[in-house]
């Protein structure tokens, strides 16, 4: 992946395969969320993103140390529907792009410029539009 500039502000989204690759010390991600950091942009995930990236051989320190840098955004009633109105929109279901809607909703609830890492580059599109810059991992 190619060096990213990053804005001075804004805001750093993380769905499943970002929170995945830092997870796993992917040195490009590292160094893109450790660069955000010190630029002072706030660093978010969905709190169902964490539920996705997780499995039986995450290393529970490295989680732990990972989610520290960064804010849940949590799921509720309004964030659903909102979510459920992006799919509507799209002209996708949620059987198969529930998590994928709601990591979007939160992106667009997010401070600007939004950044997100992600590897649904053509879904995240569909579902953000031009809203939101996105960064193939």
């Amino acid at each position: 992946m190619a060096r990213r500039k990053l804005s001075h502000e804004g805001t750093l989204v993380l769905d499943s395969e970002g929170l995945a690759e830092l997870l796993s010390d992917d040195e490009t991600v590292v160094a893109l969320f450790a660069e955000a950091r010190s630029r002072g942009m706030e660093v978010v995930s969905s709190a169902l993103t964490i539920i996705e990236a997780v499995h039986a051989r995450t290393n529970k320190a490295r989680l732990g140390r990972v989610l520290s840098g960064l804010r849940a955004v949590p799921v509720g009633d309004e964030e659903a529907k909102a979510a459920s109105a992006l799919l509507m929109r799209a002209g996708l279901h949620g059987h198969e792009y529930a998590i994928d809607a709601a990591v979007a909703e939160a992106a667009l609830r997010q401070r600007r410029p939004v950044l997100m890492l992600t590897s649904d580059v053509d879904d995240m599109t569909k579902l953000c539009g031009d809203r939101v810059r996105l960064v193939a991992v």
